[in-house]
């Protein structure tokens, strides 16, 4: 039989009545003539609540035991939504991480995929059950211990699923009925696509688009897995939410395809420090050691020299980070400095700042679209204080209290409400 991937969050599976409803779906398809592969994640909130638990145990707990209690929520879940399919008459079991087994890295609560034999849930479906319940975000290491994957990690597990057995497709049920061209709630103009591009999908995940998890993009993208974005809240068909897929399978896309934003970020500037070969090096080294997800990055030259003891140029720095990353990244430069790796005159800290970001795959071939974006911009009296590019996204650093005005501008300028 052909074989789908359904993946229910948190929201779908947080009581019994949205179990039963997760279930329903599942029927539907076992109907259609799927064996069906489900991944669950823990109930709405019950994450929290176990990670509550951990912390208010242990400020420096053990990262192994924090796995084993924080993977108990989806094990709940699978044994839940088995036991409703079985009231239904669909054979089906729950499988947790290391009875598949789903063999992961040992770095605990951010594992990796190592490898999904297909042997032991092949051999239940030869045997005639036809619904596997998987719980989702954890796995197994070598040594025996249970592994997590991060917040988000049960996307990843379905997709991850989908490559090992060869699916039709990854579905992934959610509050939403698809992707936007940017958050409805921000715009109401925002448009659902019908489909979108790895690369595109990809983007938007990592600019702060909430509906996919980066990492189960990027496994969908190097798998060839086709993923299905939809709603565990309304009636569905084969032409609901919206498809990420190759490239390929999109007849003509629009040059800009969505909005993006991030309220989260931080912009850090680094005053007078010394302008000459490995500089950027002594800088982004200490950060990267302390963990810190730099992002944008400008580089401005003066002409004014270092000191009287060290005539030449010197330059500031100014990149942008996740809000929550700011003291450590103040702690390293300032250790940096103190170890004389580095020398700057000023440190200075803005949290008062927004990313937004325009994406499509259009943008290969358009020129003009960075004018176009500046210019919606300008145009409402927003200044840009940090600027990044790739080859399918234009990123800029904003004041967070244009955030909102800035998308709205965006959407409209590049007439993203027009199918």
């Amino acid at each position: 039989m052909p074989i789908l991937v359904m993946k229910f969050g948190g929201t779908s599976v947080a009581n019994l009545d949205r179990i039963a409803n997760a279930a329903k779906k599942v029927e539907t398809e076992v109907a259609r003539g799927y064996d069906v592969i489900v991944i669950v994640s823990a109930m709405s909130g019950e994450t929290n609540k176990l990670v509550g638990y951990v912390e208010g145990t242990s400020k420096l707990y053990d990262a192994r035991e924090y796995d084993a209690v924080v993977s108990s929520g989806e094990n709940v879940t699978a044994g839940l939504m088995a036991l409703r399919l079985q009231e239904m008459g669909i054979p089906a079991r729950s499988w947790q991480g290391w009875q598949v087994p789903i063999n992961t890295t040992s770095a605990h609560g951010n594992a990796r995929f190592l490898s999904i034999p297909r042997d032991n849930i092949d051999a239940k479906f030869a045997e005639g059950f036809k619904v596997a319940v998987v719980a989702g975000f954890q796995g197994v290491s070598d040594e025996g211990r249970i592994t997590t994957l991060g917040r988000g990690g049960s996307d990843t597990t379905a997709v991850a699923f989908a490559a090992a057995f060869g699916a039709e497709r990854c579905d992934i049920y959610t509050d939403v009925d698809g992707v936007y061209t940017t958050d409805p709630r921000i715009s109401a103009k925002a448009r659902k696509l019908d489909r979108i591009a790895f690369e595109e999908m990809l983007e938007l995940a990592s600019l702060g688009a909430k509906v996919l998890q980066t990492r189960s993009v990027e496994l969908a993208m190097r798998y060839k897995v086709r993923l299905r974005v939809l709603s565990s809240f309304e009636e569905t068909d084969a032409a609901s939410g919206t498809l990420v897929c190759d490239e390929e399978e999109i007849m003509e896309s629009k040059v800009v395809s969505g909005v993006a934003f991030s309220r989260e970020e931080a912009k850090i500037t680094l005053f007078t420090i010394e302008d000459r070969p490995g500089i950027a090096a002594a800088i982004f080294g200490p950060l990267a050691q302390a963990g810190v997800n730099v992002d944008m990055i400008v580089q401005n030259i003066s002409e004014k020299d270092y000191d009287d003891d060290h005539p030449g140029a010197v330059t500031d720095m100014t990149f942008s980070c996740p809000i929550n990353q700011v003291d450590r990244a103040t702690k390293a430069l300032e250790d940096a400095q103190a170890a004389g790796l580095i020398r700057y005159d000023e440190l200075i800290i803005d949290t008062e700042v927004a990313k937004v970001s325009v994406v499509g795959i259009g943008m290969r071939s358009h020129a003009g679209v960075a004018a176009k974006m500046f210019a919606a911009l300008s145009k409402e009296g927003i200044n840009i204080k940090v600027i990044s590019t790739s080859e399918i996204k234009i990123s800029v650093l904003i004041d967070r209290k244009y955030m909102e005005l800035a998308v709205q501008a965006l959407h409209d300028v590049f007439g993203l409400d027009k199918a």
